[in-house]
């Protein structure tokens, strides 16, 4: 057969074209073969192997369009905020699932202090118990956050890294894995560092797989917290009323609890707490409205470890609350709160 060169050009040309990745793409970011290079010598990556998984997803606008802090102060409103999660939804969700998966939950609390409300409210707070897991890719979120959003690139980098690791440990196609805008994964919506660092596998089947086992995300939720300081049996807020305008310098003081009772109470704030408590005044803005005060102890501050936000954790302490009264007329909740 006579050889004809030009015939072979199309295949040669194809294979070229193949090889750069498109424009619109993660791998066509300088930042993204500084990362990979990083990857393949410090963690033993295969940088062709990760060039090409960042070559088929791209920047997502969207992702950074969620991600963006509010153009305006008078956007954060807990009017607004609170019914998004104390719901009837969430509530009676809450008592089922809690229901559903008592011997669970029950172990956790005994492994790591952390009553079962707590545990099932940040479930429900996140996912509304596994209802919601997220449609993003995270290979393509965690990206897009690590090369797009320098406002926190570093700790997005660490988290895309932690992913990576967390893949190829599980052996987890990183562009078949699906989360939350932030890249978030599973049930209890752990990032890959969390899952990483805290993950449990609470089932026994030798894995920790918060997608799809209930029982890894209820011991990995209360692991979590206790890794990070939950104190057993203590409180976790209570209300506060303020003659006139709170100090500058008790807002300012933060959301970890440095501030005395006693002193507050000298000041000429009202509350049940105790005066040997240390706390931090949590206050809860509403446009409009009379500003809502509470005080937070060190287990508000631990579920703030999870999303760094009072309303946040006030959202998770207040359905915990709804979500124990509603089982209080319940055989299961007699047995669960027998003795505390």
């Amino acid at each position: 057969m006579k050889f004809r060169p030009l015939a072979l050009l199309p295949l040669f040309l194809s294979q070229f074209v193949a090889a750069a990745p498109p424009a619109d793409s993660l791998a066509a970011l300088p930042e993204t073969a500084v990362f990979v290079q990083d990857l393949a010598q410090r963690q033993g990556f295969d940088a062709d192997r990760l060039l090409a998984q960042f070559a088929a997803v791209r920047v997502n606008d969207r992702v950074l369009k969620l991600i963006a802090p509010p153009s305006s102060p008078t956007q954060r409103s807990w009017e607004r905020y609170r019914p998004r999660f104390i719901n009837e939804q969430r509530i009676a969700g809450g008592a089922r699932f809690w229901q559903e998966n008592q011997l669970a939950l029950t172990r956790a609390r005994a492994l790591f202090g952390v009553p079962e409300e707590v545990i099932v409210a940040i479930i429900g707070v996140e996912t509304v118990y596994g209802q919601n897991t997220g449609g993003f890719s995270v290979l393509e979120a965690l990206g897009t956050l690590a090369f797009q959003y320098p406002r926190r690139a570093e700790f997005f980098r660490t988290e895309l890294e932690q992913f990576l690791l967390l893949a190829r440990e599980n052996g987890l196609d990183p562009l078949a894995v699906k989360g939350s805008f932030a890249g978030a994964i599973g049930i209890p919506q752990f990032m890959p560092g969390s899952q990483r660092r805290y993950g449990v596998d609470f089932d026994g089947d030798q894995r920790v797989d918060l997608n799809n086992s209930v029982d890894d995300a209820i011991g990995s939720v209360a692991r979590f917290l206790e890794q990070h300081g939950w104190q057993a049996g203590q409180p976790v807020a209570v209300p506060a009323r303020l003659n006139g305008e709170p100090a500058s310098a008790w807002i300012e003081a933060g959301i970890r609890p440095t501030l005395s009772v006693a002193a507050l109470r000298q000041a000429g704030l009202r509350s049940d707490a105790d005066d040997s408590a240390t706390v931090t005044l949590v206050d809860l803005v509403s446009p409009g409205k009379a500003t809502e005060y509470w005080l937070g102890y060190e287990n508000f501050y631990v579920i703030t470890r999870y999303n760094r936000s009072s309303f946040y954790a006030m959202s998770v302490f207040q359905l915990a609350e709804a979500i124990r009264q509603r089982m209080a007329g319940s055989t299961v909740e007699k047995s669960a709160f027998s003795g505390r």
